[in-house]
């Protein structure tokens, strides 16, 4: 539980990436308190400045220099965007700097209504439950001023961080980058990633058609969220021929959609395999991927003799396995991804650039064609069940403490309480039961190579998690 503003009685919460909230309840007032959490929390716990930066919305640079006067009021230096910029930009010059750790105000992919603020720290990678649980304990109003205030001065972060982004496949794979001849369609959806993610690739070689790369404050009145539904004109012109390849960013390009000429929009679990197949090519190492992701990395894992680290949902699960293990790279089913080498964090623009390099190599539907002949096809789905958040832990406890031996007609294998109750068959489909962040809902989720299939295993799941609802 986090701590409550007096004025409005709504708790401040760092969820799996950072506090995010209404505009009506996300105040001037709230954000200060936020930037006074983290000035305390750095206090004794890192010297340095902080890197602040923010998204495309309409009040973001405001929020922003809210969080730069507090921290300077409490003696921190402060190095501020001097415009709006991608998350990883932010996440990866903090890093790379002599910075104490960064701010970015941004509310992602979530509808312009809503605002937000992730805390980075020094190593860049998302912050960890221990550091926003205790952002939480010491949120209250900041401190006006102080005896030695700190300097505040603003710096192009973007121009820095596309050099790196260009450079980085050479420098640290071997990879010759050369898209000459490529065309591509990109969507920044009027987000951050406009004159980033479409820049990186020009500079490479690619020829650009840009897609919404103008500035509005509210994304058009949509979601700033990559999936084939917000993303139709982009879908609509690949497929037609107008380009080879597309790509879409988030509000704060930490995450990127790809649109190819015969599949569309393609499954986010795909993308993961794509890339993690790609830079073996290249390099070596372990793969991470959050427990609803698709097990197809883990066949391609075993085929070159690495392993597979499951992990909860929410990225900051899959920076600290990707810190903790041998990884090449990491993922999510919500399409964030992540290469060690660069960033323990989820990068849009980086993973644009890989695919279209991957593309160049061997068109991608090609690729894909490929790991399914050799490692078989994917298929997933998901169904929700209604369930009291108070009860959520009780029916997830019964369903561990007295797990199926069968499932849908199979044997179970194994299973894994890394995040809800995962059962994993003796055919290698599973089925995955875990609470929903943020409905009274759990949800079953399935993998297995027909959709006749993923139906019985979702049938089979929600037979069994009724029950155990309707005795709680």
């Amino acid at each position: 539980m986090g701590n409550e503003d007096p004025g409005t009685r709504e708790p401040i919460t760092f969820g799996t990436d950072g506090w995010r909230a209404p505009l009506s309840t996300f105040t001037s007032e709230r954000v200060r308190m936020v930037g006074q959490a983290v000035a305390t929390y750095l206090e004794d716990r890192q010297p340095g400045a902080v890197a602040i930066g923010y998204d495309a919305r309409e009040h973001s640079r405001g929020f922003a220099e809210d969080l730069a006067s507090v921290l300077t009021a409490n003696g921190r230096d402060v190095v501020l965007s001097d415009r709006d910029c991608p998350t990883p930009a932010l996440a990866w010059t903090v890093a790379s700097g002599d910075f104490a750790g960064g701010l970015v105000v941004t509310a992602s992919h979530n509808p312009p209504s809503y605002n937000g603020v992730k805390f980075v720290p020094a190593d860049g990678a998302p912050a960890v439950a221990t550091v926003t649980d205790e952002l939480e304990r010491q949120l209250k109003p900041p401190r006006e001023t102080g005896d030695a205030p700190g300097s505040h001065r603003e710096r192009d972060l973007r121009g820095p961080y596309i050099d790196h982004v260009a450079d980085f496949l050479g420098e640290e794979f071997g990879i010759d980058v050369a898209l000459d001849g490529l065309t591509v369609a990109y969507d920044a959806m009027h987000g951050s990633g406009r004159g980033v993610t479409d820049e990186v690739l020009a500079r490479a070689g690619a020829t650009v058609s840009r897609r919404r790369c103008e500035r509005v404050p509210d994304f058009g009145g949509t979601a700033p969220e990559p999936t084939p539904e917000n993303a139709s004109g982009l879908v609509d012109e690949v497929t037609a021929g107008g380009a080879d390849i597309g790509f879409v960013n988030d509000g704060d390009s930490d995450r990127v959609g790809i649109v190819t000429t015969e599949r569309g929009f393609l499954d986010p679990n795909v993308v993961l395999a794509l890339v993690y197949d790609f830079l073996l090519e290249y390099g070596d190492g372990d793969v991470v991927r959050t427990v609803p992701t698709s097990s197809l990395v883990d066949r391609i894992a075993a085929a070159n003799g690495r392993s597979v680290h499951e992990t909860a949902v929410g990225f900051k699960w899959v920076a600290e396995a990707m810190g903790d293990h041998d990884v090449l790279a990491g993922g999510e089913e919500s399409g964030g991804y992540g290469v060690t080498a660069h960033l323990r964090n989820k990068d849009g623009v980086l993973v644009a650039l890989i695919a279209a390099a991957a593309h160049v190599e061997q068109p991608l539907d090609e690729r894909i064609d490929e790991l399914f002949d050799t490692y078989g096809e994917i298929r997933q789905g998901r169904r929700s069940v209604d369930c009291p958040d108070e009860e959520k832990t009780a029916v997830l406890d019964a369903l561990e403490g007295d797990r199926p031996d069968r499932l849908a007609g199979t044997a179970v294998e194994h299973a894994s309480g890394v995040d809800g109750v995962k059962l994993v068959l003796e055919d290698g489909t599973w089925v995955l039961v875990r609470p929903s962040g943020t409905e009274p809902k759990l949800r079953i989720y399935a993998e297995a190579t027909a959709d006749a299939r993923v139906t019985e295993l979702l049938d089979a799941g929600k037979a069994i998690v009724d029950p155990l609802v309707d005795t709680q």
